[in-house]
Formats: C-alpha cells, sequence, structure tokens
C-alpha cells in the first residue's frame, strides 16, 4: 500500500496495557495458543510475539480456515511447520479440529504432571494463554472450546477488554486476552491487508485508500472474483472513476444528476471484502515471508 498517503498505525492504551499484563502472568503460563486468521496467516501473526511469550510451548491455532483459499494458505502453513510449529487450522462454524487444541494441551499436561509428581507435587490443571491480532476469532475459538457462549463476539476489533480466566475444559484454565497489534506497523501492506480484514478499527484508514487497496490486491490475486462481482474485466488504476461508476451502477450508488455517491462505493467495496462476498481468499503469499 505503498500509494498511501496515509501511514497505517494503530496502538491504543489498552493493548500497550495488555502487553504489560501478558508479561506480568507469563510465569503462571504453560502453553501458549496463538491465533492468527487464514485469510492473512502472515499478516494477522503478531511481528514481535516471541518478545512477549518468550520460550513458552505455543499451539498456532488458525481460525476461519472455512474462510480461506486453502492452496495458498496451506503452502504457509506448512513454512511454519517447517519452522517447528504445531499448527492447527479450525473451523470455528463447525467445530472441525478443535478437539485437536485440546489433545495437543493434554500432552503437555502429561509431560507437566510427571514432572511435578517426580518433585512429590500434586498435579495441576494446565494453564494456558490465548494471543492474537484482533478480530481474528479468539472468542468465538474459546466459546467453541467451552461449548457455549461465555465470552462476547463481534466482527470488529475491540470487543475484548481485559484479561480473565475461564476453565474451557475440566484440566484445562485459559487466560483470555484483548487482541493486539505491535507498538509500530513497519510493513504496510500488512497493515493494509489487517485493515481490509477489520483487524484494525475502520476510522484509522480512509474509507477511499483502502477500497483502492482491496480492488488492486484482489485484481492481483483474484481477477476472476473482481469480474464476477462488478463485471470489470481490467481496472485502469491510473483513472479509477469509470471502475467507481460501473460499481455504483450496478450496486445503487449513482445520486441526481448521474453523480456517483463515492462514498457509498468505497463503503460497498469494504463491506464485499467484510462481509466474504469475494468467496474464499487468502490475502497473503509464501513469497510475502521471504521479503
Amino acid at each position: 500500500m505503498n500509494e498511501n498517503k496515509t501511514n497505517i498505525n494503530w496502538y491504543p492504551g489498552h493493548m500497550a496495557k495488555t502487553r504489560r499484563e501478558i508479561k506480568e502472568k507469563l510465569d503462571f503460563i504453560d502453553i501458549i495458543y496463538e491465533v492468527i486468521d487464514a485469510r492473512m496467516p502472515i499478516s494477522s501473526k503478531i511481528a514481535d510475539i516471541n518478545d512477549l511469550i518468550k520460550n513458552k510451548p505455543c499451539l498456532l491455532i488458525v481460525t476461519k480456515y472455512d474462510l480461506c483459499d486453502q492452496k495458498a494458505t496451506d503452502q504457509i502453513l506448512d513454512w511454519y511447520r517447517k519452522k517447528g510449529y504445531v499448527v492447527i487450522p479450525v473451523d470455528l462454524m463447525n467445530g472441525k479440529n478443535i478437539n485437536q487444541i485440546i489433545v495437543e494441551s493434554e500432552k503437555l499436561l502429561q509431560e507437566m504432571n510427571q514432572k511435578r509428581k517426580e518433585k512429590g507435587l500434586k498435579p495441576r490443571n494446565i494453564r494456558a494463554l490465548v494471543v492474537g491480532s484482533p478480530n481474528v476469532g479468539k472468542s468465538t475459538l474459546i466459546n467453541r472450546l467451552v461449548g457455549k457462549k461465555v465470552v462476547s463476539v463481534g466482527d470488529r476489533p475491540g470487543v475484548t477488554k481485559n484479561l480473565g480466566w475461564i476453565r474451557i475444559h475440566k484440566d484445562i484454565d485459559l487466560l483470555d486476552s484483548p487482541g493486539i497489534l505491535w507498538p509500530k506497523l513497519e510493513n504496510q501492506y500488512q497493515a493494509a491487508i489487517l485493515a481490509s480484514l477489520s483487524s484494525i478499527k475502520e476510522e484509522i484508514v480512509e474509507s477511499q485508500e483502502l477500497a483502492i487497496f482491496i480492488l488492486k490486491i484482489m485484481s492481483r490475486l483474484y481477477p476472476d472474483r473482481v469480474l464476477e462481482r462488478y463485471e470489470i474485466e481490467e481496472i485502469d488504476f491510473s483513472n479509477l472513476e469509470l471502475t467507481f461508476r460501473t460499481i455504483a451502477q450496478k450496486r445503487g450508488a449513482i445520486q441526481k444528476k448521474e453523480e456517483v455517491d463515492y462514498h457509498k462505493v468505497y463503503q460497498i467495496i469494504l463491506q464485499d471484502m467484510k462481509n466474504g462476498a469475494f468467496g474464499k481468499i487468502t490475502l497473503d503469499r509464501l513469497e510475502d515471508l521471504e521479503k
């Protein structure tokens, strides 16, 4: 998103507070559930996560797997596995693979309690911390693990406000945390992807700039979806007037005197991305890891 006039950065005070609290509680944590979004498995991964969680055992839980372009996402997940991550893609709508999180956690629980036994200590529950960028599905994941609604869910960042303990299984206590980013979003391309998929507050980015970014990335990665959605075969990014007018005509955004309601067109594009109208997509690519 180098064309942008706006530098995307969002690091409100509650994120800094959350990081401090995580560091304070880290000694009490046995395992980390690091949550990323399958549609942006690189961009949604907290850039400095290792500084935050140190050397704690970690499960990389990939939410919204049912919404992604699995071929593109799987290439990235295989890269993570080769780096030593335990990767668990989950479908939160149908609960697919949720039990695998419990299985992997119980492996650690057995090891931990065996060591406690050798030291003459009683067994105890495993303590897990869930951490991830805003709006990657942490709350929905927790509700799935518990089997009922215990935390609020929303399709916007910032629903979870505070850290809190939840019993998610007879042997597992989980510390839920608000979504966090990192103090400086160095990679503005990835920041734009985060904004496109609602991990950055809408007010932070100009809707026009974000709409143009979405058209650009979709035209590059999924031109057939742009054609299908807007009946536009090729977009001239040096002059977007025709593109916006075409979308406006198709989607009822023409005002009196045949003027285009540009704000409404931008919102149509943003909502199409947010609501999955382009189908199953992944905005990151394996080669992005090498940049």
